[in-house]
């Protein structure tokens, strides 16, 4: 038996020898000490030894098996070593080669627009606030000299989030939650976006930004709007820009305005340089920009000043608008787009 286990180690360590890879090894390892293996036959039959050979015999066979299976753990762990010391070798990484520079983004062209807008209006005087985009009915149109029954409601093609919230249609509740608040003399800048319930088109939008801003004070009057739009209009289109105040309506301010300013892409001459019509413009030399007016007496009662005593202006602006005049954009869906094409161009 003895003579038996000294050959067959000696089979196993020339098997191993010969060992290429870890498909090899598995195999001898099955062969000679799996369940059916040779040296675990040979190993289950020392119990039929007499007595006084198992001692001796069986020490042996383990001794042997410890060996093997010390032999087969080594030529595994030499394999691994070397296998990770070639990939080290075959994915090391040149730190000399230069750098790959991440893309960087860059401000949206309404933030552009919208930033240099309160910068304007900020040196002016202004100072910034914001409301909620859920308001109450009351704000959004009650203390705004809109009641239930009035026509300009049809105006405001609104999304109701209840029977008394609405998403807020313009800026101006703002305005009324500001001077609910404060006394007079107030001059605000709200910023902000604003909800319509409209088809989307090449000019229409049902989420857009506004600039409403508004001026209260004793004595203010409609030169001091016009000079206020006059100055911010040239600040942001060119000093050559002209401004032009068309009668109009809206609920919350009388007299009304509409503002135009020349056109950016003619400057008022009505064609290009080509001689066509200009396109823009549709030949007319204006281009609509915002609506102002002095504030409704109805507006002061509603948030508890006398009108008697103070008076004041408000004006509010699309920010798609501008931007669309300002960088000769057709299409306001573009800016929610994200497409990097029409990104990249500012």
């Amino acid at each position: 038996m003895k003579a038996t286990l000294e050959a067959l180690g000696a089979e196993i360590q020339a098997a191993l020898d010969t060992c290429r890879t870890d498909d090899d090894l598995e195999r001898i390892r099955v062969g000679y000490l799996g369940r059916k293996g040779r040296l675990t036959e040979l190993m289950r039959g020392v119990g039929a030894l007499p007595a006084d050979d198992r001692p001796v015999i069986g020490d042996l066979a383990n001794q042997l098996k410890r060996r093997v299976d010390e032999r087969i753990e080594s030529l595994r762990r030499g394999w691994e070593a070397e296998r990770r010391a070639q990939a080290l070798a075959n994915e090391r990484i040149d730190v000399t080669l230069p750098g790959r520079v991440g893309v960087h983004g860059h401000v949206h062209p309404l933030t552009v627009v919208l930033d240099e807008a309160i910068g304007i209006l900020v040196g002016l005087g202004f100072s910034v606030y914001e409301g909620p985009h859920i308001e109450d009915d009351h704000h959004n149109f009650t203390a705004l000299n809109i009641p239930a029954d009035h026509p300009a409601r049809d105006m405001h093609d609104t999304f109701f989030v209840d029977e008394s919230h609405v998403l807020r249609t313009h800026t101006s509740p703002v305005q009324i939650r500001v001077m609910e608040n404060q006394e007079p003399p107030i001059a605000a800048l709200v910023p902000g976006p604003v909800y319509r319930h409209e088809v989307e088109t090449v000019k229409n939008s049902a989420m857009f930004h506004q600039i409403e801003g508004f001026l209260v004070d004793r004595r203010v009057t409609f030169g001091d709007l016009k000079g206020v739009l006059a100055l911010f209009v040239q600040r942001m289109f060119g000093d050559d820009t002209r401004v032009r105040f068309r009668p109009s309506f809206f609920p919350f301010t009388e007299p009304s305005a509409e503002v135009d300013i020349s056109c950016v892409i003619c400057r008022g001459a009505r064609r290009l340089p080509t001689g066509d019509p200009c396109r823009v413009c549709k030949a007319s030399g204006w281009l609509e920009i915002l609506g102002s007016g002095l504030i409704h007496p109805e507006v002061f009662l509603s948030v508890g000043y006398d009108p008697e005593v103070v008076s004041g202006f408000a004006f509010g602006m699309g920010v798609e608008r501008m931007a669309m005049l300002k960088y000769g954009i057709t299409d306001i869906r573009l800016f929610y787009q994200n497409d990097l094409r029409f990104l990249r161009q500012f």
